[in-house]
């Protein structure tokens, strides 16, 4: 059987890795095999040989990951050059192997002695799964990894206690966090002793550097929007469709948003983008987006299928098809290497999310050199600001719109 081979970026990574590092590579880097190939190294098995050199007694393996990549069954395909598999009667090991969602971790707390890869990091905050995985790194070998590792300190609390460089969140605040004194609530004003945090990052941080063969175009294309109902709608504070007082900042910002995708422009933009690429992916944010995109007079012979909270369908293989794909359910854990185009319909707040959605084209593996997104935006003020946000690599903030 052929050995495990790895491009020179991957296998540079795996001789830094340690025991509860951060494996951060873009989308589509190969993160997942690179993880196994640590594990296999530590077992004792030999990467880029001709041969599959078999590992020796390896330990139980758990990847804690998205649901839609564990009901995709995607990591199955990347433990099979390894001989592993989570099906016993498949499995060359006599070692457990387990694929799992992070809903479930709570299930494995009590699990020892076993080698943990936690995909798609989740581990932000202080909720039940950071609890669990806290728990789980005191007594097993682990590792992280995550496309968009976190962009604020907080964010490295859980995994800077896991390490053992702080006994718990508490330390951490004492030792680093000065509070705004004016904030009617607790509010972080500043760091100290950021030299410490940044060492300690890079110690555990381990980047793969690669040059992708692809080149993305991003090109915004305009569209319109009804100015007298979203200048009403900012006006009266009104909700149209519920006929109500808007409440919320929230909801406030859903309406703008509702008037300006909802546009007849957009679906214009959309049929002619179709007619120069007959293959693409559209991201949407909202149902009445989706009911949109459902009703367009697509091309005689166009595929359509959707990806979303209610539907599970596959992508199409015709010669003309759209995916229709929720952001929220499907911007990780799936790639796509049929198709050079993807059409974002509308724009999210979350970068990390619209970065994720980005890499479902841009795999290793695609045959296409140069990638095509094409952003929809409307000169509206809301449309403007979460650009501007994304921009800056921020999550747009509805609050702070709304002023």
């Amino acid at each position: 059987m052929a050995g495990i081979t790895l491009y020179d970026y991957q296998l540079d990574a795996v001789n830094q890795m340690k025991n509860g590092c951060i494996l951060c590579g873009g989308v589509g880097s190969g993160k997942s095999r690179t993880a196994l190939a640590y594990y296999y190294k530590l077992q004792n098995g030999k990467i880029n040989t001709s041969d599959y050199f078999p590992m020796q007694n390896p330990k139980d393996i758990y990847i804690i990951t998205t649901a839609r990549k564990r009901d995709t069954c995607e990591w199955e395909g990347e433990l099979a050059p390894f001989l592993l598999s989570t099906h016993a009667d498949c499995n060359y090991y006599k070692n457990t192997v387990v694929v799992d969602s992070w809903n479930n971790i709570a299930k494995y707390a009590d699990v020892k002695d076993a080698f943990f890869v936690f995909d798609e990091q989740r581990v932000i905050g202080y909720g039940a799964w950071t609890k669990a995985f806290l728990k789980i790194a005191r007594h097993n070998e682990w590792i992280l990894l995550s496309a968009t590792p976190g962009d604020k300190w907080e964010d490295y609390i859980p995994v800077f206690i896991a390490n053992g460089f702080y006994r718990n969140k508490t330390q951490f605040i004492d030792d680093h966090v000065n509070w705004d004194r004016f904030a009617r609530f607790p509010k972080i004003e500043s760091y100290r002793n950021t030299r410490r945090l940044i060492r300690l990052r890079n110690s555990i941080l381990i980047k793969m550097e690669f040059n992708r063969k692809t080149t993305p175009h991003h090109e915004d294309v305009p569209v319109q929007y009804d100015i007298s109902k979203y200048r009403a709608v900012m006006r009266d504070r009104w909700n149209p469709w519920e006929n109500r007082p808007i409440e919320t900042a929230a909801e406030l910002c859903m309406s703008l948003r509702r008037i300006v995708n909802s546009d007849s422009s957009r679906a214009d933009a959309v049929l002619k983008i179709l007619d120069e690429h007959p293959k693409a992916i559209i991201f949407y944010s909202h149902n009445y987006e989706l009911d949109i995109l459902r009703s367009l007079r697509y091309s005689k012979g166009t595929e359509i299928a959707e990806w979303n909270g209610h539907k599970h369908q596959e992508i199409p293989t015709g010669k003309k098809w759209v995916y229709l794909v929720q952001y929220t359910a499907g911007c990780e854990g799936w790639n796509c290497i049929t198709t050079d185009t993807i059409i974002f319909y509308s724009q999210q707040y979350s970068y990390k999310v619209s970065v994720q959605a980005s890499g479902r084209i841009d795999r290793l593996t695609t045959p296409y050199t140069d990638l095509w997104y094409y952003h929809l935006k409307s000169y509206s003020s809301i449309d403007l600001a979460i650009a501007k946000a994304l921009k800056a690599k921020k999550n747009f903030n509805e609050g702070k719109f709304i002023g």
